[in-house]
């Protein structure tokens, strides 16, 4: 097992990544109170619900249990009530812990919730997807969708803990770890160009699932995004930068409905557009866009997006929340390695680069 620390001075909290991780051992320090609200969906339940419920009812802790449905579309207010439902019809109170046990959704949704439910409660992360181990348990940042935007609704809430157990991954489907090593990707080409070279010696086994490298690229991912984030929390500058390729990959999402395509394969797509926009800008060259092409491709993903009328995708990335006084701030590569966030692009050449990346 590897550790490593978000540092967020008293709020400082572990990453615990390894492989059949022991729930109660690990678990026991970070549980405040006696009343535990595990919320999971229903097709992480069936296969982790029970090890974790019994693990934590041995520490003599009352465990309740909220299931809801699998995927992103479910990832909105009406289901986000339900939490709220089985908090209150359970009595906890204050003094409990939120645990999310199940991929990006369950852990965005649950973090929100320990965010409101009586103004603040406790809360842990088990992810159980490779994209939601190496990017969403992570930082803090909890919500939900609205029809008109992705992600716009939502509170910063840390956890006190979180668990990474690479067994789990032995049963996610092939796109949803091809949709983990998009955000793993993502943390090579903002900022560790070494990182970039390692991924392309290995991407065929992590593809194949080779439980060493893909600990090794957890870790990595986690390291990368820990230290932004202990130096900008709340996104006031350089956290900005774990955005390459989500302007564009929500607008995707938005338009074609949460859950069409996973946020994974949109934003592996939104970075190929990032970089041929870097690329037009003169920033980065066309050997680096097809590089970046090349290793997207090996990871099972999409570099095209279906067709998308213009006018509404322009329409979705104003509604991001990168747009500051009313202007869109961008994520681009200044070389691959080395992003940066500006406003300072050609809308024109933007354009192009949207409608070079979408079916015919």
């Amino acid at each position: 097992m590897q550790t490593l620390y978000v540092e967020l001075g008293d709020r400082r909290y572990p990453i615990f990544i390894g492989s059949d991780l022991n729930p109660q051992t690990l678990l026991e320090p970070y549980i405040q109170g006696k009343q535990v609200m595990i919320v999971s969906n229903s097709t992480v339940a069936p296969l982790y619900l029970e090890h974790y419920q019994t693990a934590i009812e041995a520490l003599g802790k009352q465990v309740a249990t909220c299931i809801l449905p699998d995927g992103e579309k479910y990832k909105d207010i009406q289901h986000l009530n339900l939490i709220f439902d089985a908090l209150l019809e359970a009595g906890f109170n204050r003094d409990c812990t939120v645990l999310a046990l199940g991929g990006g959704v369950i852990g965005d949704m649950a973090g929100f919730a320990s965010a409101c439910f009586q103004r603040g409660v406790y809360f842990i992360q088990v992810p159980t997807t490779l994209l939601s181990q190496v990017d969403s348990s992570v930082g803090g940042k909890t919500g939900i969708n609205h029809p008109l935007g992705k992600n716009m609704i939502g509170a910063f809430q840390q956890p006190q803990v979180v668990l990474a157990d690479m067994s789990q991954l032995k049963t996610l489907p092939d796109r949803e770890l091809s949709a983990g090593l998009a955000e793993v990707i993502k943390y090579a080409l903002l900022g560790d160009i070494e990182f970039l070279d390692w991924l392309e010696q290995h991407m065929d086994a992590l593809v194949a699932r080779d439980p060493v490298l893909l600990a090794e690229a957890v870790y990595r991912s986690c390291a990368h995004k820990a230290r932004i984030v202990a130096n900008d929390e709340k996104e006031q500058g350089e956290r900005a930068l774990l955005n390459l390729g989500h302007t564009f990959g929500h607008a995707i999402e938005s338009y074609l409905g949460y859950g069409e395509w996973l946020h994974g394969e949109a934003v592996a797509t939104g970075m190929v557009m990032a970089a041929d926009l870097s690329h037009r800008m003169g920033w980065i060259s066309a050997d680096d866009v097809e590089r970046t092409k090349r290793i997207i491709s090996r990871a099972q993903l999409p570099i095209v997006c279906p067709k998308i009328p213009l006018d509404d995708f322009l329409g979705f990335m104003a509604h991001d929340k990168k747009v500051l006084n009313g202007q869109l701030r961008l994520v681009l590569m200044q070389r691959l390695g080395q992003a940066i966030i500006t406003r300072e692009f050609d809308p024109e050449l933007m354009k192009q680069s949207i409608l070079a990346h979408q079916a015919a």
